[in-house]
């Protein structure tokens, strides 16, 4: 049994993962957190004592950390002791996170794809690119590393994996489709870290259709859905990380993204889009000063953190699985749906954090107590859906599955 967490990061996610650990710190045993920022943590560890979430007495460790760095992230491992990492810090460190625990032996677990800073909207499959190179080396450690376990990717790809293995003989698509119907009175601001956000929208539009990669532009490909509690919705086409693994494991089925955008927030993106001030690469002032644009666009924006206070309305995320059941055609929705202002009530932010950051604590629980502790390099769909669906019904994530026989709870 693993015990010891070792969170990295100190945004939004980082305080959900942290107020959930120490909710369940029963299991995993003492807690850490660690970020560039130490003023973060200790703020993210206060709102975790104020809000009395340890639920039996324990240690919550605060440390600074350069995460960009292989031994300084395998030396904390050391230090605190930790078999669990959880990395909610950027993408840009997953790869020397992911190295550190092939080094010290600890399971690794993160949220989002592995980038480089200087690369947007990479050739698919995107994993191919960076975490799948190193399958032999976890397996060879006998690390479990588990990728993309946040909401989506990951609670998506355990609803797809759970809608095919339950409902169907052969899968024909899987429609994944991301709504927040939440408002949080800004003028303009993203759910979480804005460079990361845009970055995701600016590149090409990936999806897998027909057997192949096809490509699309942002924006360009739309559809409409009347959804459980946030009722009709426009979404688009969108490329996503857990696109890139379902497809390797459901060649046969078509496997696409669609996020929900309001016309204002198109409007403002196409806008700064079109003005240069969403590129990733750096442009010399008059003044001689080189800036990255979207580097800058990113100070300006509000912290996506302070949104929480005054986030109201719903999220609805879910997956639309079609397939053949006992040669008659059948459609599945998998889903969840969660309330801004419910989550700020329990961990002090919005929804959008709650819905990322309750995940990765069910899988190191889940490996803490064995059953997902693997030894191997795993995306979610790869591991049994049901004690993952199971324990996040039961800690905040709970989940509905609407098909021919009605819209209920998903009893497992």
């Amino acid at each position: 049994m693993k015990r010891t967490v070792l969170i990295i990061g100190a945004g939004g996610v980082a305080q959900v993962v942290a107020h959930k650990c120490a909710q369940n710190n029963d299991i995993l045993g003492d807690l850490h957190i660690a970020s560039r920022t130490v003023a973060k943590c200790e703020a993210i560890i206060d709102s975790v004592r104020a809000k009395g979430a340890m639920k039996i007495a324990g240690d919550f460790g605060v440390h600074t950390l350069d995460a960009m760095d292989v031994a300084a992230v395998a030396a904390l491992i050391g230090q605190t002791g930790a078999q669990i990492v959880i990395n909610v810090g950027s993408p840009f460190v997953n790869m020397t996170v992911l190295e550190a625990c092939i080094q010290t032996g600890a399971a690794c677990i993160d949220t989002a794809i592995h980038e480089d800073p200087t690369k947007v909207c990479e050739t698919p499959p995107w994993y191919g690119n960076y975490e799948w190179k190193r399958r032999e080396a976890c397996k060879a450690a006998g690390v479990t590393a588990i990728l993309g376990a946040g909401f989506d990717p990951g609670v998506v790809n355990a609803f797809a994996r759970y809608a095919v293995d339950a409902c169907m003989d052969t899968v024909e698509s899987i429609d994944i489709v991301d709504i927040n119907a939440g408002s949080h009175g800004r003028y303009f601001s993203t759910n979480f870290d804005p460079e990361i956000n845009f970055r995701e929208f600016t590149g090409t539009v990936y999806a897998w259709q027909g057997g192949e990669w096809t490509e699309n532009r942002m924006f360009e490909v739309m559809r409409e859905d009347d959804l459980p509690v946030v009722g009709r919705h426009k979404s688009y086409l969108s490329g996503h990380d857990e696109v890139h693994s379902l497809a390797a494991r459901y060649p046969h089925a078509d496997v696409r993204f669609w996020m929900g955008f309001s016309d204002h927030y198109i409007n403002v993106f196409t806008v700064l889009q079109n003005l240069g001030l969403l590129s990733e690469q750096p442009v010399v002032t008059a003044e001689g000063l080189e800036v990255v644009p979207l580097k800058l666009v990113k100070a300006v924006l509000p912290d996506p953190s302070s949104l929480a206070p005054d986030y109201t309305g719903k999220t609805c995320i879910g997956d639309f699985v079609r397939g053949v059941k006992d040669g008659k055609p059948v459609e599945v929705f998998v889903y969840n749906t969660s309330d801004h202002a419910q989550a700020f009530a329990e961990v002090g932010s919005q929804g959008i954090s709650y819905t990322a950051g309750v995940p990765p604590v069910a899988a190191a629980m889940l490996i803490a107590s064995g059953v997902w502790d693997v030894g191997h390099m795993a995306n979610v769909e790869d591991l049994d859906p049901k004690p993952f669906l199971a324990l996040l019904n039961r800690i905040g994530l709970p989940t509905r599955i609407k098909d021919a026989d009605g819209d209920r709870a998903l009893v497992l």
